[in-house]
């Protein structure tokens, strides 16, 4: 068994094995989270990085063990209530279509947001940090590079205000003084909880504690 324990923890794996098509991809892992913390999942393709961040999610399933969120078990009765202390970004973020601006506020015409609103304010200061011109409001989303693709997504992730937040590759389209400015704000943010996975820490230096799927933990 892999343990990797961190006091309280907002964030809960435990003996944690997934298995896909007769493939184990992730065998009695363990990580306990706690809030605030920012963590980066490090290993190689397939080792199971993004997959972790799926299971938290309620995704997928384990074969064996436990997910908790908020110190809530994950099922398919809690999944929806969970995901409420959850943003995600995908490597590859499936944004939609149309207008940029309109793609940013629409999450908050859902009955889950239905508390929140779109904050102009901090939509414009998100866009500054992250080095995204405000023109890009008003462009359509497929005439953005894949950069500031992954900017917008990380944007609508923070918009959202949730106290945990996943990031899977979020760096990997970025170059490195993108990357930074990413890195700086997660980092400021001290009560945001972020577990991130990447090939590489590096690629976006926001972790005080990094968990390696290949060979053990460094810090």
């Amino acid at each position: 068994m892999t343990s990797h324990t961190m006091n309280t923890s907002i964030v809960e794996l435990t003996d944690v094995t997934l298995r896909f098509e007769g493939q184990t991809v992730l065998e009695n892992f363990s990580l306990r989270v706690p809030p605030g913390r920012k963590v980066t999942i490090t290993g190689p393709s397939g080792s199971g990085k993004s997959s972790i961040l799926r299971s938290i999610l309620g995704f997928i399933t384990p074969e064996r063990g436990a997910v908790r969120v908020g110190g809530e078990l994950v099922t398919s009765q809690s999944v929806w209530h969970v995901r409420r202390l959850l943003a995600y970004v995908p490597q590859e973020a499936d944004l939609g279509l149309g207008q940029v601006r309109r793609i940013l506020c629409q999450p908050f015409e859902y009955r889950a947001n239905a508390n929140l609103s779109c904050n102009e304010r901090l939509l414009l200061d998100m866009f500054d940090r992250l080095h995204l011109p405000t023109h890009l409001l008003d462009k359509d989303i497929k005439d953005l590079s894949g950069g500031e693709k992954q900017r917008v997504a990380i944007v609508s992730a923070i918009l959202l205000d949730r106290s945990i937040v996943l990031l899977d590759e979020a760096a990997s389209a970025l170059d490195r003084e993108n990357a930074v400015a990413v890195a700086d704000y997660f980092r400021e943010q001290r009560d945001l909880t972020i577990v991130s996975a990447a090939h590489n820490a590096q690629m976006l230096p926001l972790s005080e504690h990094v968990v390696s799927l290949a060979g053990g933990k460094t810090s």
